[in-house]
């Protein structure tokens, strides 16, 4: 699938391809905040499965419809879900719509970056949280409201928040449920950086283009290695690197980039990939 493509639209979001190797996926329930219900988990999901299963896609920006990113679970449909008392019994909303996406999110060979273009709270910004980059609108604000609601953070915000803002901060935005704009959202490190809010998507792409223009095994090897070592310690994860390190030294990409800068050129990497892993 290496044809420029038009817009592909789902029941709540649509793709398209915005340069070489990268497509932007946006979540489309703008009069509903972008927020999460079962039919939004499973289009995300299949998209997520369409665009691994091209290997000329390396990264995709993931951004909302309208004014906001996304609110989390949309609200109508967790009054629903607690009126049924089997389903609770079973497992918690989160667990079923929101979570699911996260570990994908996460765990996907896709290098993702978030385009925060309005509103991003609880589930939703935990969705922000998941990708690897983070880039905010001017516009945009970000909270961990779970406790404005009864609730923890569900969706990967325990997890995410501390080794992003730190322990204390993430406390703080946990506890007090604070939305924050997104200069201070950038000042805590909360997001990468913002710019312009119709400089969003563009910025956004530019820095996709960046990532996607990288060998797309050391993409993969460094997005991999970069999450694990968020479960090692120094020692393990040198050791990881090692066997990292040593893998891609066997890769054409490698003799191309010294050759290239010993021979004072831009690199040349190779194109062609091989199937995804099974």
């Amino acid at each position: 699938m290496t044809e420029q493509w038009q817009r592909t639209e789902l029941e709540t979001c649509f793709y398209e391809r915005a340069a070489e190797g990268v497509v932007v996926l946006t979540l489309n329930r703008p009069d509903k905040g972008n927020s999460v219900v079962p039919e939004m988990a499973r289009d995300l999901m299949s998209v997520i499965d369409t665009l691994e299963s091209d290997r000329s896609v390396r990264a995709v920006v993931l951004t909302g419809a309208g004014r906001q990113f996304s609110a989390g679970a949309d609200m109508v449909e967790m009054r629903n879900y607690l009126r049924d008392r089997l389903a609770i019994e079973q497992e918690p909303y989160n667990a079923r719509v929101l979570f699911p996406v996260t570990q994908r999110l996460t765990n996907s060979r896709l290098v993702f970056v978030a385009a925060i273009n309005g509103g991003a709270t609880a589930g939703g910004l935990d969705f922000a949280l998941a990708c690897d980059i983070r880039v905010a609108s001017d516009r945009a604000k970000l909270g961990e409201t779970y406790i404005n609601m009864g609730l923890a953070p569900g969706n990967g915000g325990t997890w995410f928040l501390p080794r992003l803002v730190g322990s204390g901060m993430a406390a703080e935005l946990a506890l007090t449920g604070e939305v924050v704009k997104a200069d201070r959202a950038l000042e805590i490190g909360l997001v990468g950086r913002v710019v312009p809010h119709d400089e969003l998507i563009g910025a956004a792409v530019e820095i996709a283009t960046k990532v996607a223009s990288k060998p797309w095994r050391a993409l993969e090897a460094t997005k991999q290695a970069l999450r694990a070592s968020w479960q090692l310690d120094l020692a393990a994860a040198m050791s990881a690197s090692f066997w990292t390190v040593s893998a891609l030294y066997h890769t054409d990409d490698l003799h191309e980039a010294v050759n290239a800068y010993v021979d004072k050129r831009p690199p040349q990497f190779n194109k062609d990939v091989s199937p995804p892993s099974a």
